[in-house]
């Protein structure tokens, strides 16, 4: 105001600085005034006059609102003081109201003054007041004074800077125009000249569209100008653009706000202002138009003001239609604002409910397309509205398009109503074509830039690396959600300021990106259909200091301005509905939208400044999309349309003129379904509405909802049937399940008690209730329970609706209570399933026995899946019949919003016998127990493998697809699904797949060799099955051409079919070829026999398109080596020598080496050298020794020649006929067993393995394989061999040992990966040795092998052992590790603990599933670690591993789980109460309750369960679990084990001291389960998992066993230790020679004695019994045949004198007998005593 020295004034933005005026003292003059007149009123009295009080002309001064504060009282008087028009008689000034002053004149001219004073004061920006002259005198004196005040106004602002500014703007461009010119009429690349040309183009637009903006502005003064003149208007400019401003009376406060209003759209430019007077004159010279605007122009803000301005909508008001409520009720704000004071008071209105739109009573109305068509069923004239404009036209919803069917039959009748069609990218064409060819204005948008980026893969582009990474496990969301997520993260961190908005399809979607995304500087906001107004403004708001960021659906596509959105993220999709006429189902699907969309999208970053749209999709995948949007009318159903159309009293639907006329099967779907709901009835060749119609026209919902509705009302549910249409139609959000996965799981336990076992709608339903009779804090309530309070509000808004709807449409007023109880179950379920599944008759669907396949869909004969959140999940048992509201396809179906329904009720909607015929094809299901668990992984195969094929051979003979088999591997069950009449064929099917797979377990054998040869099958039960003594193999090998693709499943059948009796088989890892064929595998037969019929019975046998070949594989040569392997060749000759050798010299030096060589002696020989003859660099050698070798010449040569000897070749000549290759391998054992430690058992110390040689050989070769830790006994064996002669050769067959040794360590990449470095470390270290060499290489199977090579074995056994202990690991053998603990890392947990540890502590752990073994591999410290870490990880985790309680299953009451809930609360409160130490947590999708803690907490918590089960009425159900114990001890299981055979459980610990007491007594065998009555046979499965480490001592046992029980058929080798066994010959057979493999004795099978060649065994008996029997028996009646009386030893003395020297040494007198030491002592005897010698 004037009057304050520290406040600007309001003025204009063209406004120049105000001439000054003077100040008067006005207050002083009035209290002299009035007491003058006081005075002199008491001196003069005239009581022959009346008193007439003077004129009092008031001038009213008002604030503006809305709270009236300024400006204040000081500022008012001072305006009034400084007026310079004769002062008022009175002022009265206001501190605050509406009211700020009153000005009272006496002098009508007076008054006149003060208001155009103040006028010219308002206009030059002094102040805001308004002036309001009460008088109309003086209001018709004082108007002309105005009006020439606004006149002069208008000619400044035709001068004003704002419009000097424009016009210098536009000489610039002009120069820039020009100059661009210039440039290109010089030389230029095609490149620029391309670039001078487009960008001449952008500047002769953007001049052309600001000459037009300054020419627009000029008429807009002009005419008010004229109008403030009273000036007559020239036709020939066409519509008056200020045609309202004329008229008798001027409001000149609105022709203010115009004028200021006018300087804003001149300053602020939007482009369709340039084109106003032109869209004007088209508006008036036609009926229709069509406006193409592009984004940005301003089209749906400023057309509805400017024809309100220019007067033409005199007679009526001007409708707005909006496809959407938010976009009608934000544009009617902005355009409320713009023109705030230019047409009065609520002259711009949005109407979005139903009933506001029964009349428009004011001057621009914005209102939905449906709000107005629904205006149409009340009013067909569409009387008081004089222009339509249909906005966002491009979208084409059905209610866009039969609102377009309507008006155009109504502008027939109504030649003043005028329609305009609006969009930026709408099909103009077809437009046009529909309205009669009517014309189409173009208008171009705001020159902001939006720059376009195309983003296919956010992770692919290397510039997007640093994008956050968004968990999926922790959504459910699809990917393309993510991708927008981290997109958005990118653009705020890296891009400039400015507001993002990125486009999903979903309301979901939506929040789930908000809870997502979290920033301390960003706001983060939804937009979405389902917000309420007040949280949709949200959007709308500034946020200083913070980046606003909001995740939307393409609600925000169209007609929106949210300042400041600088960047979009346009994810390229939009969830859509689409009605399938074929099947009568609505479809929600995600598809991709059309180029039209991504523009406006785009779009929206260009609004008020230059953006970025990032497309979250590739350009090529833009120009496969459709140009424009496809109708609604053709993808959605169509039952309110043509309940709408007949309304209209249009009867022949198929007939109407639609825009884009609807498939005609979708119009007769309707119709049927119409007619099913009772809306319609066919009469007089024509569809009339019903009484029922007609109310769903008037309700205006979907004709469903409504006669869900209308039914209700019937059976006196009124409050549940509104209540029902309004949560059906909201059911999908009413959980809110987001977050982290910790708080969605909680969230899910939060919906279970209110979870109805009727379905969605009945819980939707009971939520309502709940919330509506609950506390006043419901938002506090919805928070603890995890429901969405804005959508209970929307329901609850929406219920208000219907609820004024009913009581003014329908005269029905819904009372407010109700009658249905969700917590018991009463008649008023029934009614309300049958009311439900009245009106979802075509959305019927049958459970098909198996939750893989879901419900089967009755009219689209598909099977679809229940949604995920369906309430019907928390109840064990699946309704057989239900009713849905539509299908969700997110790329899979889903039924949503899913209602159970009664069988009884069925037949009021379909026929029985149909009913009937579908239930026959319902799966049934059958449950096959008492399986192992080995066998039911075998039955399933590697992968499921064998399972699959079972399946599908299943389904083919059933011809059935929908037959399934599943697998319960913790009940060991068996499930089938199968329709009634093919059950009995799949169930014999899969037991005969079963009984195989058990058989082959039953079979299952190892083998074992106790001697080298002997052979012993050891099976189930611990026995031995077969013991092979004369070396017949059992092993075949199998080779086929595609051994690669061989199902092994189908192969192991056709063995078993030609020959039953399989004990095992083993697969090849890698397929080796040999000439055509391939090695699949090997097969071992339980007896001899059957490996001879495999041989006889399958070779040839065509298989996969090739013929089967079957060899036998003899078992007895090359079994494995049970130590560490270090490698010796040997070799001797095989040919003998011929004296004749060649030595091959280096070029030209032949003739030195004989020289040097002259007389040259070889192994005792001189040999004879001469130049070869045939060749010039070698020597000929004649007359070498036959026993001479190679080396031994090479060195003879080399000790006598400095000469070059490069090689020396020996001319042999034809083989001799030598020993076998096995008589060679005895007697190479022979010969090196004397140096090994055990002498007895030399298999179990070295290996000789002699090659056949071939025919050109001339040599023969053997390996002999040593273990590595008697390096030193090799070496000596080795160096004995040397230069030896086997005893089996000849002479000159003398051996030769390489001194080069050769061993081989390998490991997987696994545990290379954690040890190269060491390995690397230990071989760096072996380069120093001499003769030492390594190589490290990699196969094709992945395994690292590391080949040593050195020339001792000592150094070959010193490089071998550190790595073998780096590769070999280190086994855990902990005495509190049990079983169950060590299974635990098959859990989840425990493989994340065993990662853990890897990644900690840089090892690699292996466990083993047969064995149940773990190893750890990795340096020696990171071992040691890692055993610690992962002891106590596992221990910690079996003393927390959750015990289980199913809360679901064939004995347990259905809603078990959700009593447990509402008993004990959402996190189980109750409880944890009960029991302190435990830790529960429920999962709700398994219906399992996770128990960790002691053993009593775990038991105090199945009682609590098992109490609640009780008390709820299931008495028979007894205990929850029942208490098993061991069939052994007698006690409570402890570290149970299931056994394979039977099934039956014990403790492990009782099962080893079992097997251990058969070890210890050699007795017990077999091993048979000890359960009551089954006495079936441990297999050898368990047997493995009971004794990995005393396998072998069991199996000792078991042979011990074994021969012991053979009644005296076998018997062991004599020599200690020795398990060689032999079989005894039969009482009247010869004994034959047994030859221990192992310790090389001889025995005689019959006797058992030493083999006794050419004496029988009753003699060989006697003889071992008195050796001495034979020599008395000889020496009868010899008298020459004397004892020796020192050792006894017998001598026979046929000759000589009586000394006589016995082999001991004694010398004996022959004649007494006498002993003496020595010869001459025994002479001495003669002579003295005998006298003679």
């Amino acid at each position: 105001m004037r009057g304050s020295q520290d406040r600007r004034p309001f003025r204009p933005p063209d406004w120049a600085p105000p001439p000054p005026h003077h100040h008067r003292d006005y207050r002083d003059r009035h209290y002299q005034n009035q007491h003058h007149q006081y005075q002199h009123q008491h001196q003069r009295y005239r009581p022959t006059q009346p008193f007439r009080p003077p004129p009092q002309l008031a001038v009213l001064l008002h604030r503006a609102g809305p709270d009236y504060s300024a400006p204040t009282a000081t500022e008012v008087e001072a305006l009034v003081a400084g007026l310079p028009s004769p002062p008022p008689a009175s002022i009265s000034v206001n501190s605050s109201g509406r009211v700020a002053a009153r000005l009272v004149f006496r002098a009508t001219p007076d008054a006149a003054a003060a208001a155009r004073e103040l006028w010219d004061l308002r206009l030059q920006g002094h102040h805001l007041l308004a002036l309001e002259l009460p008088d109309p005198a003086l209001a018709a004196h004082a108007s002309p004074l105005i009006a020439s005040v606004f006149a002069a106004h208008a000619s400044r602002l035709l001068e004003s800077g704002l419009l000097a500014v424009s016009s210098a703007r536009s000489a610039e461009l002009a120069a820039s125009i020009k100059d661009v010119k210039r440039r290109l009429g010089s030389r230029n690349r095609f490149r620029d000249f391309d670039k001078l040309i487009l960008e001449s183009k952008t500047l002769e637009a953007e001049k052309d569209l600001l000459d037009a903006k300054i020419a627009e502005y000029q008429v807009a003064m002009r005419s008010i100008r004229r109008a403030m003149l009273r000036e007559a208007h020239d036709d020939e400019e066409g519509v008056d653009v200020f045609g309202a401003v004329q008229g008798a009376e001027v409001d000149f406060a609105r022709v203010h706000k115009i004028m200021l209003r006018e300087c804003r759209r001149l300053k602020e430019g939007l482009p369709i202002y340039a084109y106003r007077r032109r869209i004007l004159n088209h508006i008036f010279t036609n009926q229709v138009m069509i406006l193409i605007g592009e984004t940005g122009s301003g089209k749906s803000t400023q057309l509805v003001q400017f024809l309100a301005d220019s007067g033409l909508a005199v007679g009526g008001s001007i409708v707005c239609t909006q496809p959407r409520k938010i976009a009608a009720i934000s544009l009617a704000h902005r355009v409320d604002e713009e023109s705030n004071g230019c047409y009065g008071n609520n002259s711009v209105i949005s109407y979005s409910t139903l009933l506001n739109s029964q009349g428009f009573g004011s001057k621009v109305v914005f209102t939905t397309d449906s709000c107005l068509l629904h205006h149409c069923m009340n009013d067909k004239g569409l009387d008081g509205i004089s222009y339509i404009i249909v906005d966002e036209a491009h979208e084409r919803s059905l209610n866009t398009d039969l609102l377009l069917a309507m008006i155009k039959n109504r502008l027939l009748d109504r030649l003043d109503l005028r329609l305009i069609i609006m969009s930026a990218t709408a099909d103009a064409d077809r437009l046009a074509e529909y309205f009669y060819g009517c014309q189409t204005f173009h208008v171009k948008g705001r020159t902001f830039p939006v720059e376009i980026k195309y983003v296919p893969d956010i992770s692919a582009e290397a510039s997007f690396n640093t994008l956050p990474s968004i968990s999926s496990a922790a959504c459910t969301t699809a990917s393309y959600v993510t991708d927008v997520v981290r997109m958005v993260s990118f653009i705020h961190k890296n891009e400039e300021e400015g507001a993002i908005l990125a486009f999903l399809t979903s309301q979901l979607e939506v929040e789930w990106s908000c809870e997502s995304f979290s920033d301390p500087n960003a706001v983060v906001l939804p937009m979405h259909g389902k917000l309420s107004h007040v949280e949709q403004s949200l959007v709308f708001k500034s946020y200083p200091g913070k980046r606003k960021i909001i995740f939307c659906t393409n609600i925000a596509e169209t007609s929106l301005t949210i300042k400041d959105v600088k960047y979009v993220v346009d994810c390229g999709l939009a969830k859509e509905y689409r009605f399938i006429p074929s099947s009568g189902l609505n479809v929600l699907k995600v598809n991709w939208i059309s180029q039209s969309s991504a523009n406006q999208r785009a779009g929206r970053a260009g609004r008020t400044g230059a953006g970025k749209c990032y497309r979250l999709y590739s350009e090529s995948d833009f120009g496969m999309m459709e140009v424009h949007q496809e109708p609604e009318i053709r993808k959605v159903h169509l039952g309110t349309a043509v309940l709408r159309i007949l309304a209209l009293g249009i009867g022949d639907v198929q007939n109407f003129e639609f825009v884009d006329a609807p498939d005609p099967e979708a119009i007769n779907t309707a119709v049927n379904n119409l007619e099913q709901l009772g809306a319609i009835e066919y009469k007089y060749n024509q569809f009339e509405l019903t009484d029922t119609g007609r109310h769903l026209v008037k309700l205006g919902i979907e004709p469903r909802l409504g006669k869900i509705m209308l039914d209700c009302f019937s059976s006196g549910l009124m409050k549940e049937g509104v209540v029902l249409a309004a949560v059906m139609a909201n059911s999908s959000s009413i959980f809110c399940r987001v977050g982290t996965n910790e708080e969605k799981y909680k969230a899910d336990r939060l919906k279970v008690p209110f979870c109805h076992p009727d379905g969605d709608l009945f819980t939707s339903l009971a939520v309502y209730k709940k919330w509506e009779e609950g506390d006043e804090n419901k938002n506090a309530w919805c928070w603890q329970n995890s429901i969405n309070a804005k959508t209970l509000r929307r329901c609850q808004e929406t219920i208000s609706e219907l609820e004024n709807c009913l009581k003014h449409e329908l005269n029905i007023i819904i009372p407010s209570y109700w009658r249905w109880n969700p917590e018991q179950a009463t008649l008023h379920d029934a009614s309300l399933k049958r009311i439900i599944l009245s009106s979802l008759r075509g959305n019927l669907a049958m459970f098909s026995g198996h939750e893989k396949f879901g419900y089967q869909v009755i009219s689209a004969d598909q099977p679809v899946q229940l949604h995920p959140s369906c309430s019907l999940f928390i109840y064990d048992n699946k309704p057989e019949w239900v009713v849905f509201a539509e299908i969700l396809s997110i790329p899979n179906q889903y039924l949503v919003c899913v209602t159970a329904v009664d069988h009884d009720a069925l037949c009021t909607v379909h026929p029985m016998p149909s009913i009937k015929q579908l239930e026959m094809n319902k799966l049934q299901r059958k449950v096959i127990t008492g399986i192992g668990n080995k066998s039911l992984r075998r039955f399933c195969g590697k992968s499921g493998q064998n399972l699959h094929k079972i399946v599908s051979m299943l389904r083919e003979a059933c011809v059935d697809d929908r037959i399934t088999v599943d697998i319960d591997f913790n009940a060991n069950e068996v499930l089938l699904f199968a329709k009634q009449h093919d059950m009995e064929k799949v169930v014999c099917i899969v037991n005969d797949a079963l009984e195989f797979e058990a058989k082959l377990l039953r079979n299952e054998c190892d083998e074992r060799r106790p001697g080298c040869s002997v052979l012993a099958l050891f099976g189930s039960g611990a026995e031995i099955k077969h013991l092979e003594l004369e070396k017949r193999y059992v092993t075949v090998e199998i080779l086929h051409q595609n051994a690669c693709d061989i199902d092994e499943k189908e192969l192991i059948c056709l063995v078993d079919d030609h020959v039953p009796g399989i004990a095992n088989f083993y697969k090849f890892g890698n397929f080796q070829a040999n000439s055509d064929e391939m090695k699949w595998g090997k097969f071992t037969f339980l007896k001899p026999e059957s490996a001879e019929d495999a041989i006889s019975k399958l070779n040839g046998v065509e298989f996969h398109g090739s013929l089967l070949k079957v060899v036998p594989v003899c078992s007895y040569k090359n079994p494995g080596l049970p130590f560490p392997a270090v490698r010796a060749k040997v070799s001797w000759p095989r040919k003998p020598s011929r004296g004749l050798a060649l030595v091959t010299c280096a070029s030209g030096e032949a003739e030195f080496v004989v020289k040097d060589c002259f007389a040259l002696g070889v192994g005792g020989r001189y040999v004879n050298c001469e130049v070869s003859k045939r060749f010039e660099d070698r020597v000929f050698v004649t007359g070498v020794p036959f026993h001479v070798t190679e080396p031994e010449l090479y060195d003879a040569f080399r000790s006598t020649t400095t000469r070059r000897i490069l090689d020396i070749h020996l001319l042999r000549g034809s083989p001799t006929v030598g020993p076998s290759v096995s008589e060679c391998e005895e007697a190479l054992m022979r010969e090196i067993s004397i140096f090994m430690p055990n002498k007895n058992f030399p298999g179990q110390n070295f290996r000789v393995q002699v090659f056949d040689p071939e025919e050109k050989d001339s040599v023969m070769r053997a390996t002999i394989t040593f273990d590595g830790s008697l390096h030193r006994e090799a070496a000596t064996a080795l160096e004995h061999l040397q230069g030896s002669v086997l005893p089996c050769c000849l002479p000159w067959q003398t051996i030769q040992c390489q001194h080069v040794f050769h061993s081989t360590v390998s490991c997987p990449t696994r545990i290379y990966n954690v040890i190269s470095q060491a390995v690397g470390s230990l071989l760096e270290s072996f380069r120093s040795q001499k003769g030492v060499s390594y190589s490290l290489e990699k196969n094709e199977n992945g395994i690292f092998r590391v080949k040593l090579t050195a020339n001792a074995t000592k150094t070959i056994a010193d490089m071998r052992r550190p790595l073998e202990l780096l590769m070999e690991g280190k086994t855990i053998n902990h005495p509190d590790l049990t079983l169950s603990a060590v299974q635990l890392l098959l859990s989840r947990d425990g493989l994340a603990h065993l990662r853990s540890v890897e990644n900690e502590t840089g090892t690699y752990i292996h466990y083993d599933r047969q064995t149940l073994n773990i190893k750890i591999y990795g340096h020696t410290d990171q071992v040691a670690a890692a055993e610690e870490k992962l002891v106590h990880a596992l221990l910690q985790l079996h003393e927390k591993k959750p015990h289980e309680i199913r809360l679901r299953g064939r004995s347990l009451p259905p809603n078990l789980m959700k009593e447990v809930i509402k008993m004990f609360g959402a996190d189980l409160e109750g409880l944890k109460k009960e029991v302190h130490g435990a830790d529960l947590q429920l999962n709700t999708r398994r219906h399992v309750l996770y128990v960790r803690g002691s053993r009593e907490d775990k038991q105090r918590v199945e009682e609590m369960i098992s109490e609640l089960i009780t008390s709820r009425a299931h008495n028979s159900l007894g205990q929850l679990l029942s208490e098993n114990s061991c069939p052994i001890c007698f006690c409570e299981l402890e570290d149970p084990f299931k056994l394979e055979s039977c099934a039956h459980t014990f403790c492990k610990a009782c099962l080893v001291d079992q097997c251990e007491s058969a070890m210890k007594s050699q007795d017990g065998f077999p091993l048979c389960c000890l359960q009551n009555g089954c006495k079936k046979l441990l297999l050898l499965v368990d047997l493995r998992s009971l004794l990995p480490d005393k396998l072998d001592e069991l199996f000792r046992a078991s042979l011990n066993a074994f021969v012991a029980s053979s009644a005296g058929l076998y018997r062991f080798c004599p020599t200690p230790d020795c398990m060689s066994i032999y079989q005894v010959a039969a009482e009247d057979a010869e004994g034959k020679p047994f030859v221990c493999g192992a310790c090389h004795v001889e025995i005689c099978t019959k006797c058992h004695f030493e083999y006794h060649p050419f004496i029988s065994c009753e003699a060989y008996k006697e003889y071992k019994a008195d050796p001495d029997s034979t020599l008395v028996e000889w020496r009868k009646g010899k008298e020459n045949v004397k004892n020796c009386p020192s050792c006894g030893y017998t001598i026979e003395k046929t000759e000589g004198c009586n000394h006589v020297e016995c082999r001991c040494g004694s010398h004996i007198c022959w004649a007494c007998l006498e002993n003496f030491k020595s010869s001459e002592e025994c002479y001495g005897h003669l002579r003295s005593v005998h006298l003679s010698y």
